[in-house]
């Protein structure tokens, strides 16, 4: 028996067929997770959300958010040991939980899903612009961010159409670039340093417009920390394209968290410690913020390379944000759980990709943008929207995990009984809803100064559960209650 049919029996216990050919390597299916945490795309598009609303000191928001979001890589690491499939959360709680379950998770996750492709998307206004002034094609500057976001995830949903040889390759290779563009901008700005330790300490804000005067301000500065932090289970979504998924997966969920979470604290500490005047409000303006501080550091066309990086690392971001989407929406057609099923379960013979769902994800994405052509506002929202989101699906897989470990035990697998993933899944369970509570938080800072805008994330999370039960209810006939989903 072959490597990959030894793999592939655990999609035979599942009552599914192998429709992806298995390329993903070790390091293959690291690059996955580290392009969609991306620091180089998070920490550069929102760096002046964080700083804006504390000043230097928000750099602690950063361990703390990894703290938390490491206690779920380790429950999805579990769970991507026992359940090597495609969809990641999606299939992890429709077998650890329950088929109703699972669905809502994956509803959840697929639009948060679709919702950070447009937020990344986004990010290229951030950094082109600062590249070359050519790229500001026209004005204001949210009609531009639409346009150069759009052009984005075209050619995103290009490379995830044509096939899972060209889409592992780049993301490996853009992994490598931001790996190494990360660590020696560490370097450079460390050498450049103004101040010691002490001003990592120090406040220039502290007002989020919540009454809470500065805990409110960290509070709403973590929101940058928590929009890096997330997307670390993509190793376990490609589990059926890698080699040895049981073994590679899990490890790769948390090597990805580790490597993003350290180097961007790193980045984070070396750029407030080199930031010439740390009340400069550039730093805190979406108009300035770390590619501002790094060219103003490290000069023009030095800190212009380093910026073209990030250009690299946001595009190589939306590649791994779509595939992750691809695949949550195809595994959910495979069990006929989605409106056009049929045909958002293909897999092209040639291209060895989840076409149809990568044209679906594309196009919606794009579609979203346009909610920012006149409301520069809409940016900051939409990041915040889609933390709540993702962290709301992570939520609904590890509380019905919780539920099993503690009260019935005897319904898991044998790997998902220990007691250290219990504690585990009990932190990240508590963890997960502080997070989603801070970061759904009515905040002008953050939302707008309207009060539908400042509500908007409880309104439209009520609205999306909403929407998910009715889609639910109309697909419940054709949608099967366990096992696979294919003919």
């Amino acid at each position: 028996m072959g490597l990959a049919e030894g793999d592939d029996r655990d999609l035979a216990r599942a009552g599914y067929r192998p429709q992806f050919r298995r390329r993903l390597g070790a390091f293959a299916a690291f690059a996955a997770g580290f392009s969609y945490l991306s620091i180089l795309t998070g920490v550069v598009q929102n760096f002046y959300l964080g700083y804006g609303r504390v000043g230097p000191a928000f750099v602690w928001t950063w361990p703390v958010v990894f703290l938390g979001q490491f206690c779920l890589a380790l429950c999805f690491a579990d769970l991507a040991r026992e359940y090597p499939l495609c969809g990641g959360v999606y299939a992890w709680s429709r077998r650890a939980g329950s088929a109703a379950g699972g669905w809502l998770t994956g509803w959840v996750y697929l639009v948060s899903l679709v919702v950070t492709l447009a937020a990344v998307a986004l990010a290229w206004q951030i950094v082109l612009p600062a590249v070359w002034a050519g790229f500001q094609v026209v004005e204001p500057a949210s009609r531009n961010a639409v346009l150069l976001g759009a052009a984005l995830i075209l050619i995103s949903t290009f490379f995830n159409t044509v096939g899972n040889r060209w889409l592992p390759a780049v993301m490996t290779a853009g992994a490598v670039v931001e790996l190494v563009a990360a660590a020696v901008l560490v370097v450079l700005l460390g050498l450049h340093a103004v101040r010691g330790p002490e001003g990592l300490f120090e406040t220039t804000a502290g007002d989020a417009g919540d009454g809470l005067g500065m805990a409110g301000a960290f509070l709403a500065a973590a929101v940058m920390a928590a929009y890096v932090m997330y997307g670390f289970d993509t190793a376990g979504a490609l589990a059926e394209e890698t080699v040895r998924p049981r073994e590679r997966a899990p490890r790769a969920i948390l090597q990805a968290l580790l490597a993003a979470g350290g180097l961007g604290f790193l980045l984070l500490v070396a750029a407030v410690l080199a930031a010439p005047d740390p009340a400069d409000p550039m730093l805190g303006s979406d108009a300035g913020g770390l590619p501002y501080l790094t060219k103003q550091v490290l000069g023009g066309p030095l800190g212009t390379v380093f910026v073209g990086a990030s250009v690299v690392a946001v595009f190589v971001c939306a590649l791994a944000v779509q595939a992750l989407a691809a695949r949550v929406l195809f595994a959910m057609a495979r069990d006929r759980a989605v409106p056009g099923w049929r045909w958002l379960r293909r897999v092209h013979p040639r291209h060895e990709s989840p076409d149809a769902a990568s044209l679906a994800v594309g196009a919606t994405a794009a579609g979203l943008l346009l909610v920012n052509w006149d409301h520069d506002k809409v940016m900051t929202g939409v990041v915040c929207v889609s933390i709540v989101w993702a962290n709301l699906a992570y939520l609904l897989a590890t509380a019905p995990l919780l539920w099993h470990r503690l009260f019935n035990r005897a319904a898991l697998p044998q790997g998902l009984r220990g007691r250290w993933g219990t504690a585990a899944n009990l932190l990240a369970v508590v963890w997960g809803a502080a997070l989603i509570v801070n970061i759904g938080w009515p905040r002008a800072a953050l939302y707008g100064d309207a009060w539908y805008q400042q509500y908007a994330a409880p309104l439209l999370t009520a609205g999306l559960l909403a929407a998910g039960g009715l889609v639910y209810w109309l697909l419940w006939p054709a949608a099967p209650s366990a096992g696979g989903g294919d003919e």
